[in-house]
């Protein structure tokens, strides 16, 4: 069978017209092809003609595109109310209610009118393509086609194929993707697919450290976005997402993946969708949205005088930048002749300040393991040379002075330091550690290349990098550590280690 894309003249059929189906029509418009859409509510359908056609003409006045391609591509859009005006489309892709029966009854009735050739792709967000293509005689056709919200702008496509997905399927709906403009990658159907599997952490860890009362949400959202790199905080997305829909995602993974602690809900969210709190669409969740709330407060740690003198024992690694901004400010920073391996690999001694990147112990664990009482642990940046804040962590066995002198040589260094209860990892570290470990959990299963894995998270979710590159940067033994230390402090199954991680440190080998 051919794996050449279809024809940009070929009809596209779209079924759905909500904000999903309406905006893959506009894609596929845009790249040429007749569309037809239908809707079983016809009020739904003729809101979304009017919609598409205004946004089109807008880009043409704004100059993205020009008005004779706006015009022609409104002549190209046509609604229907009959399966049966799909029969010479070349793919149909459904957008309908988020049910599997639904989707299944669906596919078996195309099945019957399209031609042999005919791609049947779904964008569900999150069922089983294996369980939506069983239904019908040829579940080889059937493949997963995931756009991203609002379809229209966010570049990536999941094609996911089920179990019976022939191959030519999914190399032919990938290159249709791509000469749509989009960034397609390659996964096999298991819950959550990359993108809403990968991402679990990114919401997990955060509300563990809510629940354990380590930060408050907007402390903890300031410090994934000016410290991690992330565009948003867990919270302000949960709250844009709406926090049922997270919600929603997270117990249906729970729910797929046989009740694996690595994807327990949260008791604090359960409680806020109980109450109604579900983010900006309800005026609050995490965050008051209604007309003239303040903003969410970040804790900031108060000014501290700084030393002009800092031991450096060992390597830094990762946060080695931090010695450069340190020298840049006219810290005097002096090479120590060791490093004392009960502390780690490296760290910068302040008079009796031990301070060092967290590797997923808690400071308190830490100085006692150490013998060395006042640790200060600060948290992983993305961009150690560039982050303007950091998290810090002092031990119980802390004194004051030594933390007001580890604080004012961060402060120093030019970063706005947020203090967190004693957790294990922080949020960054942690946060990021989960988020390499789930997929390379998904590696080690063959659901997707390492390269779809990053490009994935990095296009459907704008994290900084992809959660296997940054884990390599890092470094996968000291990821592995964070992931170790961590489930000795919780005692629970949720931080194992993928096995693929200890495979490669094992073998010596790359990611």
């Amino acid at each position: 069978m051919s794996t050449a894309p279809i024809p940009a003249q070929s009809l596209v059929g779209v079924i759905g017209a909500g904000a999903m189906g309406a905006g893959i029509a506009e894609v596929a418009l845009l790249a040429g092809h007749p569309v037809r859409l239908l809707d079983s509510h016809p009020a739904a359908l003729d809101k979304a003609l009017r919609d598409m056609q205004r946004r089109l003409h807008r880009q043409a006045e704004k100059g993205r595109i020009k008005h004779a391609e706006a015009n022609a591509a409104v002549e190209r859009l046509q609604s229907t109310s009959t399966l049966a005006d799909f029969a010479e489309a070349s793919l149909v892709v459904e957008a309908i209610v988020e049910g599997l029966e639904a989707k299944r009854a669906l596919f078996k009735s195309l099945a019957e009118i399209v031609r042999p050739t005919c791609i049947l792709a779904s964008n569900t967000s999150s069922l089983s393509i294996t369980a939506i293509a069983a239904g019908i005689a040829e579940p080889g056709r059937v493949v997963g086609m995931h756009f991203f919200n609002p379809a229209q702008v966010m570049p990536l496509v999941e094609v996911v194929s089920g179990l019976a997905t022939e191959a030519w399927i999914a190399d032919a709906t990938y290159r249709i993707a791509e000469a749509w403009g989009k960034r397609p990658v390659h996964t096999k159907s298991t819950p959550g697919f990359i993108v809403n599997r990968v991402a679990r952490p990114f919401y997990g860890e955060a509300l563990r450290l809510v629940e354990e009362v380590a930060a408050d949400p907007g402390t903890l959202d300031a410090v994934m976005r000016e410290t991690g790199g992330f565009r948003m905080g867990p919270f302000e997305l949960m709250d844009l997402i709406g926090l049922d829909v997270n919600l929603a995602v997270t117990k249906s993974v729970f729910a797929a993946c046989n009740h694996d602690p690595r994807y327990a809900p949260s008791l604090v969210q359960q409680e806020l969708v109980a109450a109604g709190r579900l983010g900006r669409k309800s005026g609050r969740g995490f965050f008051d949205h209604t007309e003239g709330a303040p903003p969410p407060q970040v804790q900031n740690e108060a000014p501290a005088s700084a030393p002009n003198r800092v031991g450096l024992a060992g390597e830094l690694g990762i946060a080695a930048p931090l010695v450069e901004r340190l020298a840049t400010v006219g810290v005097d920073v002096v090479k120590l002749p060791a490093a004392d391996s009960r502390i780690g690999k490296g760290y910068l001694l302040a008079g009796n300040a031990v301070i060092a990147l967290t590797d997923g112990r808690s400071a308190t664990r830490r100085a006692r393991e150490s013998e060395h009482p006042n640790t200060i642990l600060f948290d992983l940046a993305h961009d150690f040379a560039q982050a303007t804040r950091l998290a810090v962590a002092r031990s119980d066995q802390c004194a004051n002075g030594a933390y007001q002198t580890a604080l004012g040589l961060l402060q120093v260094a030019g970063f706005a330091v947020s203090r967190l209860d004693d957790a294990p990892g922080l949020v960054v570290m942690r946060t990021v550690a989960m988020l390499a470990n789930e997929a390379a959990e998904l590696l080690q299963r063959g659901v997707a290349s390492a390269r779809d894995l990053d490009l994935a998270m990095q296009l459907g979710t704008n994290y900084p990098e992809g959660p296997l590159a940054w884990a390599r940067r890092i470094g996968l033994a000291e990821v592995r550590e964070v992931l170790a230390n961590l489930a000795t402090h919780y005692s629970e199954d949720r931080y194992r280690v993928a096995p693929w991680i200890t495979r490669k440190l094992l073998g010596g080998a790359e990611l």
